[in-house]
């Protein structure tokens, strides 16, 4: 069967093939996927959003993040809309093969997958950072807990999805009772003054609140994305929902609402609390931030301390399961390997868990570079929200009558903006790691090579984000 339009050939694949690749439906409601959302998320709250001050100053960065908040809120919604109308674990792929074609599905899915696949090295890889600064287990070299956090948690997601998402969800619970707990015990010691305590520059527009004028505040916005960075892999759970198509919607937004939440509320009282320049360049902001606003004998410092390792754990775990989902459907549509997407008897992909953290093991433990890790992860992201908002825009003109239990509100101008937005943070992302974005270009280039050359000769139309395309391509060749 040939799409011949889009030059793609199609596979029958056996009447056991999607048998043997099936996921455990019913596994969550929509407070386990806000859950998810927010667990995904959680740890660039704890870290990594505080550089942004070294580049933009608090000004530039708020600026930044409202910006960012405003391309994630639009997003969201058209996400939320086509999670409904095609609940499928492809996701972000499956999106954009309906609206894109296969080949800007298999980008979408590429730039999903070097997000969700990089960025538990560097979670690692900070996780690491935080367990030898606490002095556990006298470690003076992380990789035995680079190995110990692939092989815990890969081992739960193979026990289970739905053990794993309520495991995630207690972790995540966790985390933002601390965060709750800062950001009170730092409210007696906020002033206005401590925001825009960096001295201007010469830099153009440069003034008390943009210290690094304009300049400062495009290159703010990569670490504007850190409280928002991977809530859009919520919908990568549709097939082991309850409800796709009702709770998708509610997770999600659900899931955003409580990012955004806390994004302005740290945003607000750690550097209004300490400083924005002595919390600017911090590998743990939050606790340094206690430190200097009530001391260094503070408890709240080491509560925050501690507990901001259960914040990267949990996003730790949660973003392995989104790239064991995102590799699962890629897989089973015939992109990738179609053995990366057999499950096992409690229906788990297991190799597109093993296979990933077998990855993303080595990349931690052979660079322990978690910051070039982490603008690789970014840099895919912002390619795959350009091609997610072009996809809900095409999607809107191309089928105005597709069912949709949820609908955007303004419709494709409010993906219009988000797309704006999301090329913007493309640009960024250059300015900030020009080394980071050439080893993800080099990704992305092999990945192509390996579509152009042989997967798209041998896509799967039993496969649901594939299944659509295939039936179109059967009823053209007949007209």
């Amino acid at each position: 069967m040939a799409d011949a339009p889009r030059s793609v050939d199609y596979e029958r694949a056996g009447s056991d093939y999607l048998d043997k690749r099936r996921l455990k439906g019913g596994a969550a409601g929509w407070v386990l996927l806000a859950g998810l959302g927010v667990s995904y998320v959680i740890s660039g709250d704890f870290a990594g959003w505080n550089f942004g001050l070294a580049e933009g100053g608090w000004g530039g960065l708020l600026l930044a993040t409202a910006l960012m908040a405003a391309m994630y809120t639009c997003m969201v919604f058209g996400l939320a809309e086509m999670a409904s109308a095609l609940p499928v674990a492809g996701a972000g792929y499956g999106f954009a093969r309906r609206a894109l074609g296969p080949l800007g599905g298999f980008a979408t899915g590429t730039a999903i997958l070097v997000e969700y696949a990089i960025a538990p090295a560097a979670i690692a890889v900070f996780i690491g950072g935080y367990v030898e600064s606490l002095g556990l287990f006298g470690l003076t070299n992380s990789w035995p807990v680079y190995l110990a956090c692939f092989a815990i948690f890969i081992g739960v997601h193979l026990w289970g999805v739905g053990e794993a998402l309520r495991l995630m969800f207690a972790i995540t619970a966790v985390a933002v009772v601390a965060l709750v707990a800062f950001v009170v015990g730092m409210i007696p010691h906020f002033s206005p003054a401590k925001l825009v305590d960096i001295p201007a520059t010469e830099a153009f527009g440069a003034s008390e609140f943009l210290p690094f004028g304009y300049a400062g505040v495009l290159a703010s916005l990569v670490y504007g994305i850190w409280f928002f960075l991977a809530v859009e892999g919520v919908p990568l759970a549709a097939e082991e929902a309850r409800d796709p198509r009702r709770d998708m919607p509610r997770g999600i937004i659900a899931a955003v609402s409580v990012l955004l939440v806390f994004a302005a509320a740290i945003l607000l009282v750690a550097p209004g609390g300490s400083g924005s320049a002595a919390i600017a360049e911090a590998d743990n902001p939050l606790p340094e931030a206690v430190r200097v606003a009530a001391g260094e004998g503070s408890v709240l410092a080491e509560v925050v301390n501690y507990v901001g390792l259960a914040g990267l754990v949990a996003s730790f775990f949660s973003i392995i399961y989104a790239s064991s989902r995102q590799l699962f459907a890629l897989s089973r549509a015939g992109y990738l390997p179609r053995v990366l997407s057999v499950t096992g008897t409690r229906r788990t992909p297991y190799l597109a868990l093993l296979v990933p953290g077998a990855i993303g093991f080595v990349l931690a433990a052979a660079t322990g570079d978690g910051a070039l890790l982490i603008n690789i992860a970014v840099f895919g992201a912002t390619v795959s929200y350009v091609l997610l908002n072009l996809s809900h825009i095409v999607l809107r003109l191309r089928e105005p009558g597709l069912d949709r239990p949820y609908r955007t509100p303004g419709g494709a101008i409010t993906t219009g903006i988000a797309l704006v937005l999301a090329l913007a943070a493309v640009v960024a992302t250059f300015i900030v790691d020009m080394l980071a974005a050439a080893i993800t270009a080099a990704l992305f280039l092999v990945a192509l090579g390996y579509f152009w050359f042989y997967s798209r000769h041998h896509l799967v139309a039993d496969a649901p984000e594939e299944e659509f395309a295939a039936l179109q391509a059967a009823e053209s060749e007949l007209g």
